[in-house]
């Protein structure tokens, strides 16, 4: 059970607009930079209001820390990718995509670390969730952060260590190993609480663009996933593999799931109305763990990461940016259109591998981190985030089956450690 502990009064705001204290901050940010070339030290002190009332230290200049990173916890996009977040042993720092630059970062007197960090969007609401040896923060301990006022202005408490969090502008979901809470985003009050079956790399998503949301877990057996409808109170679970499950992403509408499991050779991708299959997708034959799966903003591609050092994108029989939103799942059946491997005419006849469905692009990593990816703004771009620090931009050609090109490459870590 968690416990709340609202430091000021808490996030007030519509389900659907942002209010006052949700400042599109990074958006006005973006805006002046384009306007002027500004340097990094200009941005830095243009989001940072009153240093002197935060228990933060902001970075004075770009690349001039007064502390060096020795160990990156986690990395994270925003909802629609256009930042991502990193939590150090040091503090958290937030990037744009596009262009890529550093737009700030907080560094905490004592050293904390922090292991989790999640941005609403490109407001200035982010929350943490400590890590390492020097935690800022405990793992139960889930602190929301207004870098507006420079200050944490709620925490939520548990009775274990925090595993995962989601943001929507309504909600706030904490993933515990196996439970989880959802909470008004508002007051903070406790709305839903779900079991799980053991969780502990924290899976979970929520939409973001459905009025009613819709949240996948897993489930309470292996390769089992759960889907809540929270508006029409209704819960779907649906046996997605024989194994334990490995990753998923739901589609930012939250009528599409695309699941993987342990073995990580086969996608599958349903819809969450009913369960039904839609399409299943090969990555490969050889057994891989699955890092990231991500699905573009129509549901037309989705980009699938694993720890064989490749990303594929495949794509998907359905387009659901063009579909009606009163539409349900179970009409888009009508409309598959499959691209199959030019072997599929003797499915049947040969084993299923030979009648698989395989991505029409590739990429292969650098070195042998760990990557997530996410869809750029651009058309046809994928943007690639590493444990090692690897931020890479590139572009496929889904007619040709080619390797994808190469955008631009940077390393966040070395220009945080520069002195």
């Amino acid at each position: 059970m968690a416990t709340v502990s609202p430091l000021t009064p808490p996030v007030k705001h519509s389900n659907t607009s942002l209010s006052p204290i949700l400042q599109p901050r990074l958006e006005q940010l973006d805006e002046q930079h384009k306007q002027q070339v500004q340097t990094q030290e200009a941005a830095v002190v243009q989001i940072d209001n009153d240093p002197k009332q935060s228990p933060l230290n902001p970075c004075p200049t770009h690349g001039f820390i007064n502390k060096a990173i020795s160990t990156l916890y986690r990395v994270s996009f925003n909802q629609n990718g256009s930042c991502f977040a990193i939590g150090t042993d040091c503090g958290i720092s937030v990037y744009s995509c596009d262009p890529y630059c550093e737009m700030f970062r907080r560094y905490f007197d004592n050293g904390g670390g922090i292991g989790i960090v999640e941005m609403l969007f490109r407001s200035n609401i982010l929350v943490f969730v400590g890590n390492g040896d020097n935690p800022q923060y405990h793992r139960n301990k889930v602190i929301i952060w207004d870098d507006h006022q420079n200050r944490s202005i709620g925490e939520l408490r548990f009775r274990s260590a925090v595993r995962g969090v989601r943001l929507r502008r309504d909600c706030i979901v904490v993933i515990l190993e196996q439970k989880i809470f959802i909470y008004n985003f508002a007051d903070l009050k406790l709305v839903h609480q779900i079991e799980t079956i053991s969780n502990p790399k924290g899976l979970c998503e929520i939409s973001q663009t459905a009025v009613s949301p819709v949240l996948v877990c897993p489930g309470l057996q292996n390769g089992q996933v759960r889907v809540d409808h929270f508006t029409p109170k209704r819960t779907k679970f649906i046996f997605a593999h024989d194994s334990r499950i490995a990753s998923f992403a739901l589609s930012h509408e939250g009528n599409v799931l695309a699941t993987a499991s342990i073995k990580g050779t086969l996608i599958r991708i349903f819809s969450t109305q009913d369960g039904t299959l839609l399409q299943e997708v090969r990555r490969g034959a050889d057994r891989a763990e699955i890092h990231s799966v991500s699905f573009d903003p129509t549901a037309q591609w989705l980009a699938v990461s694993s720890d064989k050092g490749t990303v594929h994108v495949f794509r998907l029989k359905v387009n659901l940016g063009n579909q009606d939103k009163t539409r349900t799942t179970p009409n888009f059946r009508g409309t598959l259109a499959a691209v199959s491997s030019p072997l599929s005419f003797i499915k049947g006849v040969l084993p299923k591998y030979f009648s698989s469905e395989w991505s029409v692009a590739q990429f292969r990593f650098p070195g042998d981190s760990e990557f997530i990816v996410t869809f750029g703004h651009e058309k046809n771009t994928l943007l690639i985030l590493g444990l090692d620090g690897s931020f890479i931009r590139c572009k496929f050609d889904p007619s040709s089956g080619k390797e994808m090109t190469q955008m631009e490459i940077h390393n966040f870590l070395k220009s945080e450690k520069a002195s």
